[in-house]
């Protein structure tokens, strides 16, 4: 019987031998990552008047046919404008074996430049989840909402991870795996998932956010470590552990807790309920083995948080839970394990921007 879990590196190399993932251009060196593949963009971006899902019966080319405005050649870069919605075609396909499904996020980085990513497919009823058994073409919608962007072919924007059968690990079994080794600092608070809240009382100083400037230059998503946060971000500051969110703007803040991924576990960013008041945290989801993990204990990376308050602005306190981490087993542990083995921006990380930005 074929072990249930999310698919570690070796599986997902696997995959790549036996053809059940297959690309355009040859593989690039990091792409396979512990728990997830690192997915490409294609040759042609298509501005469309719209997003939308394929549906039942219908090809997401038949429905970029009927929505696009212009198509973009990403192969020597491309601005894609804030507030305009694009699909491009992905350099890698799937051929899934019944009993595997795929579902697909944002990488890090993207997440917090407030860039909208969503991968798509034929016949696709969902965003972000590639149907057991799919064979076919992937895509991503992409949606600049804060920052223009400069986009080339071959860039990596989304990540993509391979579920085989349940691999959901219940409170009672996460709660086991706390006790043995902690996966949060301080009380864990497990119910659906672990919950986290937000933190505005910083060890340091009084800095506990950023928002988005609305009227900003282009930023070329290759170049890292380069431009000065002061061009695109305001910074938040507040002694009272409190803030009050703008609508319509968008802020990165910083869990109160830090949090640890055991290598045999992966986990997803999950709304701790659909809404709560008037924002909305959004996640660049998945977290992959060993983040934050410490094998001498103790749990060692707070988890960033993109948010958006929606129509009315909303008072956000100290310690108010916004969200849950929802772990999941792994068919096996990864070879290589997330900041230890890999090199990565955000092991031990506090509050902290994308790595497009110069920070200290």
């Amino acid at each position: 019987m074929t072990e249930s879990g999310v698919l570690a590196d070796s599986g997902i190399r696997d995959m790549i031998a036996q053809g059940g993932i297959t690309a355009a251009l040859p593989m690039a060196e990091g792409q396979v990552q512990p728990a997830s593949l690192d997915l490409r963009l294609g040759t042609v971006a298509y501005r469309v008047r719209a997003s939308f899902l394929a549906g039942q019966g219908h090809s997401v080319a038949e429905r970029i046919a009927e929505f696009e405005m212009h198509r973009i050649d990403l192969t020597h870069g491309a601005v894609l404008e804030k507030g305009c919605v694009y699909v491009v075609p992905l350099l890698e396909s799937v051929s899934l074996p019944m009993g595997t499904s795929g579902a697909a996020s944002a990488k890090s980085s993207i997440g917090r430049l407030d860039l909208l990513t969503r991968v798509i497919t034929d016949n696709g009823i969902e965003f972000d989840r590639v149907p057991d058994g799919y064979g076919g073409p992937l895509y991503v919608e992409i949606c600049p909402r804060s920052f223009s962007v400069l986009a080339r072919t071959g860039q990596m924007l989304s990540q993509i991870i391979f579920r085989r059968g349940p691999t959901r690990i219940e409170d009672s079994e996460l709660a086991a795996i706390h006790a043995r080794s902690p996966i949060v600092s301080g009380p864990a608070v497990i119910s659906d998932g672990l919950a986290f809240s937000v933190g505005l009382r910083p060890d340091n100083g009084d800095l506990v956010g950023y928002r988005a400037k609305p009227h900003t230059g282009v930023i070329d998503l290759d170049r890292v470590g380069y431009y000065d946060p002061a061009d695109f971000w305001e910074e938040v500051r507040t002694r009272e552990g409190r803030i009050i969110l703008d609508p319509g703007a968008f802020y990165i803040l910083v869990s109160r807790e830090a949090i640890s991924i055991p290598p045999d576990c992966a986990a997803e960013m999950a709304p701790y309920i659909a809404m709560v008041g008037e924002f909305r945290v959004h996640y660049a989801g998945f977290f992959d083995p060993g983040f934050g993990y410490d094998a001498a204990g103790g749990a060692g990376s707070r988890g960033v948080l993109e948010v958006r308050c929606h129509e009315a602005p909303f008072v956000l306190e100290h310690g108010q839970i916004v969200g849950r981490l929802v772990y999941e087993r792994m068919v096996s542990v990864p070879d290589r394990l997330y900041g230890t083995d890999i090199k990565s921006n955000y092991q031990g990380q506090g509050l902290k921007l994308s790595k497009h930005f110069r920070m200290g």
